[in-house]
């Protein structure tokens, strides 16, 4: 598929919903200049409907608004004949329904400090949100109101993005939902968004302690046979402490979870940086903070069947945007990704420099060199170079 669309390419379809089609796309300008991009355009059938024309550029120029590290930058909005569209960044990653599937499908439990990582980098963009004003300093009260796995993206480097501002809120917006209206994905609800009350930023922070809950012990918290019980769970269900399922979670990682996860929203963290600052606290002082070179390397592995078939940075269909629908479905096949032995204390890549030699291992083998070289305080292609070289010796 290659279409022209107005100064974009469209390349490639990535998924339908139930407003708007998204499209890979290239944008071309002079002297050869080119930039993978992301098109979301509003179904062809729905352009003469103004609700939804004015719910669509709603959502734009809100998120134009929001121009930070942690959030999905808008490029452009636009409208070609009768479409009206809207061009955004494009990630090489996968989002956390993707990862916490993959990971479950080869049976590896998701590091912890890996999840904490990733939900401080949430915190970071939604606190940024959050307080977000106008060009006249008046406070826009954006709250995002679906924090879910599919709307949490890691890219292959390492970085986190919060997407989808779609149904997003700002209490100076022209078209705003009715009160008692309920949007976003049900399971990651907070209490007070299921019962229709007016929301604020705390909103988010319960929705971040569901995904973070859900990656860190690999059960969903609120889950059941009808929508009315899923509602009646978030709203009057007992949550189990997550050393219910794992006992070895640290206590202060536990307290973290429970605070963002308490339901009278008074008593949890009032701001995503209070969250965010309780999280970078504890991976302070743990044995191992991650940096987004860590998380890129994990994902590199966790992913490397799939890398393998596509080794450049040229993005592919399923690498952004793609609905999570059957993602959860177990995946047999091993996954393996390929590390480079360096002669020198790095892991990856470098520029300039070549590996002595390349070695492919399965995700799991790397997760466990990976929390032994942590223990021993070292990097992982150091541990991995000497473990190769006391074999070589003793042979």
């Amino acid at each position: 598929m290659s279409v022209g669309f107005g100064k974009y390419t469209l390349l490639d379809k990535l998924a339908i919903g139930g407003m708007a089609e998204i499209f890979l796309a290239r944008q071309e300008g002079m002297e050869g200049f080119q930039k993978t991009i992301v098109i979301k355009r509003i179904r062809p059938h729905l352009s003469s409907q103004q609700n939804f024309v004015r719910m669509f550029l709603n959502e734009a120029k809100l998120a134009a608004q929001l121009s930070h590290p942690n959030i999905v930058q808008i490029y452009d909005l636009g409208k070609i004949n009768d479409s009206y569209f809207i061009a955004m960044e494009y990630i090489f990653g996968r989002d956390m329904r993707k990862i916490m599937a993959k990971a479950q499908a080869k049976g590896i439990g998701f590091p912890m400090e890996y999840a904490l990582k990733i939900a401080s980098s949430v915190c970071e963009g939604l606190y940024y949100a959050h307080q977000k004003a106008d060009a006249n300093g008046a406070h826009l009260n954006i709250v995002h109101r679906d924090i879910t796995p599919e709307n949490i993206f890691v890219s292959f480097d390492g970085t986190v993005k919060i997407l989808d501002f779609g149904i997003a809120k700002a209490s100076n917006q022209i078209v705003q939902t009715d009160v008692g209206e309920v949007k976003g994905k049900l399971s990651y609800m907070s209490p007070e968004q299921c019962c229709g009350h007016v929301l604020d930023g705390r909103n988010d922070i319960f929705s971040l302690g569901v995904v973070l809950y859900e990656c860190m012990t690999g059960f969903r918290l609120f889950t059941g046979e009808s929508e009315a019980a899923v509602v009646r769970s978030i709203i009057d269900g007992k949550i189990y402490s997550p050393s219910y399922f794992m006992a070895d979670i640290p206590q202060a990682v536990e307290e973290i979870l429970m605070k963002a996860l308490e339901k009278n929203r008074e008593n949890r963290y009032q701001s995503a940086w209070e969250m965010q600052s309780a999280i970078n606290q504890f991976l302070s002082q743990h044995e191992f903070n991650p940096t987004n070179t860590h998380l890129a390397n994990f994902l590199k592995q966790l992913f490397g069947d799939e890398l393998k078939t596509n080794p450049s940075s040229q993005p592919t269909p399923s690498a952004q945007f793609m609905p999570s629908v059957g993602s959860m479905e177990a995946e047999h096949d091993i996954v393996t990704g390929e590390m480079d032995i360096w002669p020198f204390e790095t892991f990856g890549e470098e520029e300039g420099r070549s590996p002595l030699v390349s070695i492919e291992l399965a995700a799991e083998v790397f997760v466990k060199i990976e929390k032994a070289a942590r223990q021993h305080r070292m990097g992982v292609a150091e541990l991995t170079k000497r473990i190769v070289e006391d074999w070589a010796k003793y042979r």
